[in-house]
C-alpha cells in the first residue's frame, strides 16, 4: 500500500525537448549519422546501439515525418545549440513602442517645434508615434483648429515617417498615428 502511494502521489512532470535513445516509440526510423550521413532505415534498437557504440544519444529530430528522422548527436550538445537559437532569435526581435505627444489646439509655435522635434527622435529610433490634441471647454465648437494643426503635423513629419492612422475624434480629443517609413 504504501508504494502505491509513493508512486500516485509523485509529481509528474512532462517531457521536455526531442525524445531520445530508449523513448522513442516507433519501431524504425529513418537515422542521420553524427557527421550528417544518411545511414538509411534502421531498426530503432539497431540504431540506438550504433549510437552508444559512439557514446552518443539518438535523438528525435523530425517525429511527424514517415518514419520519424533521427540524428547520432549528443544530447547535452543539441540543448545547448537549441538554447543558443533561442536566445538569438529573442535578441534580434525589434519591439515597436507607441509614443504619446500631447498638444492643445492653442499650442504656440514654440512648444509646436519642440514636441514635433522630438517626435522625429522617436520615429528615427523606429518607435511609432501617436499624437493627441486635447479640446477642453468650448475649443470644440473649434475643431478647425485642431484640423490645420493636424495637417501642419503630417507636412512637417511626411519626410520620415508616413501617416499609419488619419486624424479622427475620440470624444473630446482628436489623435493621429504616424510610424516610421
Amino acid at each position: 500500500m504504501a508504494d502505491f502511494k509513493q508512486n500516485y502521489f509523485q509529481r509528474r512532470t512532462k517531457d521536455r525537448g526531442p525524445r531520445s535513445n530508449n523513448r522513442i516509440s516507433s519501431p524504425e526510423v529513418q537515422v542521420i549519422s553524427n557527421d550528417g550521413e544518411n545511414l538509411g532505415i534502421l531498426n530503432t534498437n539497431e540504431a540506438i546501439s550504433i549510437a552508444k557504440k559512439d557514446g552518443l544519444d539518438l535523438i528525435e529530430i523530425a517525429p511527424n515525418a514517415n518514419p520519424p528522422v533521427c540524428k547520432i548527436m549528443d544530447m547535452g550538445k543539441f540543448k545547448y545549440d537549441a538554447q543558443k537559437k533561442a536566445n538569438l532569435a529573442k535578441k534580434k526581435q525589434k519591439i515597436i513602442s507607441l509614443k504619446e505627444i500631447k498638444m492643445r489646439p492653442v499650442t504656440e509655435t514654440h512648444d509646436y517645434k519642440f514636441k514635433v522635434k522630438n517626435a522625429k527622435k522617436f520615429i528615427a529610433k523606429g518607435d511609432k508615434v501617436k499624437f493627441t490634441i486635447k479640446f477642453k471647454g468650448r475649443e470644440l465648437q473649434h475643431s478647425h483648429l485642431g484640423n490645420e494643426l493636424m495637417s501642419k503635423i503630417k507636412e512637417d513629419m511626411k519626410d520620415i515617417g508616413k501617416v499609419e492612422l488619419d486624424p479622427k475624434f475620440d470624444g473630446k480629443q482628436m489623435i493621429m498615428v504616424i510610424q516610421p517609413l
